[in-house]
């Protein structure tokens, strides 16, 4: 377990308030003490592996970053036969504040060179980044460079995944709108499709 922290550039020291909870906490376990865990809890998510040709889209703020990196750690590190069977496209789109808050990006780029044409990767660097207005580089604006690809990808079957931030939906929700709407589609019923 790798433990999380934030540096604030402001107070020139870790913030608490943006401290990994789960992290520190294992970190700060005793060797041998027992802990309980407890789980799944809300909506449970898996691959898709009855249809390994399906691509694979999540999206992940610094905080959501964990199931994501055991996706690709069984799609691309790990001998599964998940791994063996598996013909799509595992998309990873991430945002964090600075480069140097990358979490677990030689794992990537590992994943990246061993299956260059299954796997890909994407930053939204909100510190080091602008967007197409020339504001910070979010998720979401990260996302939506790729929005008539990643449309394309879901409707042909993609599935795709958010963790992280609540505040990225409404941004990702609105492009895919747009897209829907340039498209002649009606997003309600596209987006329901989506869900089944």
């Amino acid at each position: 377990v790798r433990r999380a922290t934030y540096w604030c550039p402001e107070l020139q020291a870790d913030d608490p308030a943006k401290k990994g909870i789960c992290s520190n906490f294992l970190c700060d376990a005793q060797p041998g003490e027992e802990i309980a865990l407890t789980g799944p809890s809300g909506k449970v998510m898996l691959l898709p592996e009855d249809k390994p040709e399906a691509d694979i889209i999540m999206v992940a703020t610094g905080t959501g970053i964990a199931p994501y990196r055991s996706f690709i750690r069984r799609l691309f590190v790990e001998d599964t036969q998940a791994a063996a069977a598996y013909k799509g496209v595992a998309w990873l789109f991430l945002g964090v504040a600075n480069s140097d808050a990358l979490l677990y990006d030689d794992e990537w780029q590992t994943a990246k060179a061993k299956a260059p044409d299954n796997f890909r990767l994407d930053y939204a660097l909100s510190r080091e980044q602008e967007n197409k207005k020339g504001g910070k580089m979010y998720i979401q604006d990260k996302v939506e460079e790729y929005a008539d690809e990643i449309f394309t990808r879901l409707d042909s079957g993609a599935h795709i995944y958010f963790c992280g931030l609540k505040g990225m939906m409404p941004g990702i929700q609105d492009m895919l709108k747009e897209v829907c709407t340039s498209k002649g589609i009606e997003y309600d019923q596209w987006l329901k499709g989506l869900k089944k």
